[in-house]
């Protein structure tokens, strides 16, 4: 076998077997020798190889094809260590080739002590080759005795990533964005008191926008690639060149003016412009290569003043609705109080108001947000942002810690799941505790979460966080799922997008969520990958839940959407969980606020396509951008701690969940049908209508009759990649012909797996989505038929079920139904369960995962 040694490529030196006698070759264009003759030829180098001395002293100056490839690959971020540090140095093999007594020392260093036959002799010396540390390849792995009997190196991922003593990848940019080489960290900080939303008094002043014609432009960014541009390439540090200084520059101490800034992780600022001494308009950019999707702002100021009433005002928001008009304040960090008092990010902003900008600009209407702040401090460095930001560098950090800890590294495995398009990584956690024997390994059910697929939604990153935290711990109930559950967590599915501050979009400038059902590998890797990740997982597995975390922009509290099942084996039990997490969240999580209906726009969404590929319970979890009306937390905003607590409290349903103990899985499935019958009731007293409920109520879809999720405008998003739109049209100019048939086959491309993935047969039981394939509603309006007294006609729907309601209603009307819950309910937590011997038994009338 040809052995390939970590020399320089102008010493490459390679061992051969061949009819059991080892070889040598010297060097490029050199022939192959026996080791014998290479050590007589080292003690007589002189009469045999004459031109091996020349050689050996120009192997003192440095080797040109080494440093190519030494600054090649530096470059590109492949390699990292020191060139001298190097044990395979020109300098260092210049030592042993001179010295001969160096490599035959001991045994071998006189031909008289020698005893040993020729034979004995090569092989010895093949040893020492073998385990000379110059010589030694990196494929092979040896023993604590170093002997000569190596063994194959397991084979390396595809994609390598940090290591635990490494340093973390630097993040890669778009080639157009310049970004500032300084780094940016925030402290974690609970305030120590609740913050309350804003209340509006009535008189805020909706301020006069008159942009940069009669203000100054104090901040701008340059190049943009929006709409018709698409990505093409990315390196580290982006932009090539010098970075430009974009603030204005000051005139003197007296000098007020502000210096923004927002080049740098997750920021997201186009132009700032002062209209006033002390008031700005803000301009946001736009996700990269599109012209929509303004919400996400995180921007730095400096050069503050602690007296004055500032007054910002952005001017191009694009949704009607917001978080801002029902009391949610921006977040300010200031950098003295964090390193001066340990204060980290709050909700700050007075006079704070969303109102439509009247300025016609022809195209789509804007929306405008203003507030006013007073800094705490002089010559402060302050950060805004609409939510707690959460980076890329931020999670690289969280992993390293993972990949360092001895104990978790052991039941958390760490690898690449794809790199994005501008080349970074996405990273996929399998988190289980060891198996005892190939039974047990094969038994565990599987638990799939991923956050983070629109990158301006950095609530979701917090709830990860917050359950990663948990089920790394120590603690006896994570303990238990990591024995009973293969946990596949994929924490960051748009790192693109968040490191260049997109609210939605990835670099293809689609919203991702849109197109889990795409074979577009090149165009949408992070989606496709995960997707044929999850389709192998239910080939080996039972995948017992799917939940995507998100953010949302209008509505408070946590809450979900899920997929109306059809069966009527299976019949409600797609809500348990929701209705579940809601009695141990009370004060966080409202299921009042749950969705169940599957639209036909929402077909790409990672739930439903999860859905159909056989996952009972696969949801989208919305965490609000503003906080809770619900018990204790009413009326006040969400902090990091109230997000990672939710991550928590996912670990503990699913405990409740598989309890083996079926009374809590029993209680709420009756409480389900009892608020269905509520429901019904509802509806057909609001039509001034009749019904029996004695009779076939349960047969009733209520896919109809529940209201479509007040979700986002991203379907707007839905459509091919920018590079393909561009690509279609380039054709349509050159080929007359095919001007109506190019923009055709993308499409047709695009959706070609649709009813391939609505067809596809079920992991989980060949009668589960029988009724869900063809039953399921997906744009039904309601209908008269629900509201007839013909029981015939009600019977020929599917079973179904749909709650808007929640279980115990307040006499508040602003308190959520769902506070009214009792999270006291008795709690076991499996005394009798032995570690390493939990064994999966079904439960065919609940199908949910059980043990003794």
């Amino acid at each position: 076998m040809k052995r390939q040694e970590d020399t320089p490529p102008s010493l490459t030196a390679q061992l051969l077997l061949c009819n059991q006698l080892p070889l040598w070759k010297l060097g490029r264009g050199c022939g192959w020798m026996p080791v014998s003759r290479l050590v007589s030829s080292i003690r007589c180098r002189n009469n045999m190889f004459p031109a091996l001395e020349t050689d050996i002293k120009q192997e003192t100056l440095p080797d040109p094809y080494e440093d190519f490839m030494y600054h090649h690959l530096q470059y590109y971020g492949y390699f990292k260590a020191q060139r001298g540090s190097l044990p395979n140095s020109a300098t260092q093999q210049h030592v042993w080739r001179n010295n001969p007594r160096y490599l035959l020392n001991g045994s071998f260093g006189e031909r008289d002590d020698l005893k040993l036959d020729t034979l004995k002799k090569e092989t010895l010396v093949y040893s020492f080759l073998l385990s000379s540390p110059l010589l030694r390849s990196r494929q092979l792995l040896y023993d604590e005795l170093d002997e000569v009997n190596p063994r194959l190196r397991e084979p390396r991922e595809l994609f390598a990533f940090f290591s635990s003593n490494g340093p973390l990848q630097a993040p890669r940019w778009p080639i157009e964005c310049e970004v500032i080489k300084e780094n940016v960290h925030h402290i974690e900080w609970v305030p120590p008191q609740p913050e309350y939303f804003y209340q509006p008094t009535g008189n805020e002043k909706i301020p006069e926008i008159v942009g940069e014609e009669k203000g100054t432009v104090v901040y701008q960014l340059d190049s943009v690639p929006t709409e018709g541009a698409y990505f093409t390439i990315s390196r580290v540090g982006g932009k090539r060149g010098v970075i430009k200084e974009l603030a204005v520059t000051l005139q003197g101490p007296e000098d007020n003016a502000l210096l923004f800034e927002s080049r740098f992780e997750s920021g997201n600022l186009q132009k700032a412009v002062r209209v006033d001494t002390y008031d700005y308009e803000l301009t946001l950019r736009t996700d990269l290569y599109t012209n929509k999707h303004t919400q996400w702002f995180y921007f730095r100021v400096q050069n503050t003043r602690k007296d004055a009433t500032y007054r910002f005002t952005i001017v191009n928001l694009l949704k009607p609705k917001s978080l801002y008009t029902i009391g949610m304040k921006p977040l300010m960090y200031s950098q003295l109080d964090a390193s001066t008092h340990n204060i980290g990010w709050r909700r700050e902003g007075n006079e704070i108001k969303y109102f439509k900008n009247n300025t016609d600009n022809g195209h789509q209407p804007f929306y405008c947000l203003t507030w006013t702040i007073q800094f705490p401090h002089d010559q402060d460095t302050c950060f805004f942002a609409h939510f707690y930001p959460y980076t890329y560098t931020d999670l690289q950090c969280y992993l390293l810690s993972v990949a360092k800890n001895p104990t978790q590294s052991r039941f958390c495995k760490l690898r690449t799941l794809c790199r994005s398009l501008a080349g970074n990584t996405v990273y996929l956690l399998t988190i289980t505790n060891p198996s005892q024997t190939p039974q047990e390994a094969a038994a565990k059910k599987a638990v799939v979460l991923s956050a983070r697929v629109h990158p301006g939604e950095s609530n979701s990153s917090w709830i990860m966080k917050g359950f990663l935290d948990f089920i790394l711990s120590d603690s006896p109930d994570a303990q238990l799922l990591r024995d009973i559950f293969v946990f596949k967590v994929i924490p960051m599915l748009n790192p693109d997008g968040v490191i260049v501050g997109n609210y939605r979009c990835s670099l293809s400038g689609r919203d991702l969520n849109r197109h889990y059902k795409t074979i577009l590998k090149e165009s949408f890797p992070c989606i496709w990958y995960t997707r044929n990740m999850i389709k192998r997982l239910l080939e080996e597995r039972e995948v017992l839940l799917y939940c995507d975390f998100h953010g949302h922009s209008r509505k408070n509290n946590i809450f979900v959407y899920g997929c109306n099942n059809n069966d009527r084996k299976y019949w409600l039990r797609e809500r348990v969980f929701p209705l579940m997490l809601s009695k141990n969240a009370p004060d966080k999580f409202s299921f009042h606020s749950c969705n169940f209906k599957v639209q036909k726009c929402k077909e790409g969404t990672g739930r439903v396509v999860m859905w159909r590929m056989g996952i009972l319970n696969s949801y989208t979890m919305e965490s609000t951008f503003g906080g809770s009306t619900l018990g204790s937390k009413r009326d006040t905003h969400f902090t990091i701690e109230d997000l990672k607590s939710l991550g928590y409290h996912v670990c503990d349903t699913l405990l409740d969940f598989c309890d083996p103990d079926q009374s809590k899985f029993t209680q709420c499935l009756g409480e389900l049908k009892e608020l269905l019958q509520q429901e019904i009731q509802k509806k057909f007293n609001e039509r001034g209508q009749d019904m029996d409920l004695e009779g076939s109520w349960c047969d009733i879809s209520l896919s109809d009759i529940e209201s479509s999720t007040s979700g986002s405008d991203s379907s707007l998003s839905d459509g091919l990649p920018a590079h393909l739109l561009n690509m279609a049209e380039e054709e349509t100019a050159g080929f007359a012909s095919t001007l109506k048939k190019q923009p055709t086959f993308f499409k047709n491309l695009e959706n070609s797996t649709s009813s391939a993935m609505k067809n596809e047969k079920p992991r989980l039981n060949e009668t589960q989505l029988n009724g869900r394939d063809k039953g399921t509603s997906l744009d039904s309006p309601m209908t008269t038929l629900i509201l007839t007294k013909s029981k015939e006609k009600m019977q020929s729907k599917k079973p179904g079920f749909t709650i808007s309601c929640s279980p115990k209603r307040s006499t508040n009307s602003s308190q959520d139904p769902a506070s009214g819950m009792k999270p006291n309910w008795p709690r076991n937590r499996y005394p009798a369960t032995k570690r390493g011997c939990a064994t999966m038994v079904p439960y065919p009338p609940l199908h949910i995962c059980t043990y003794p």
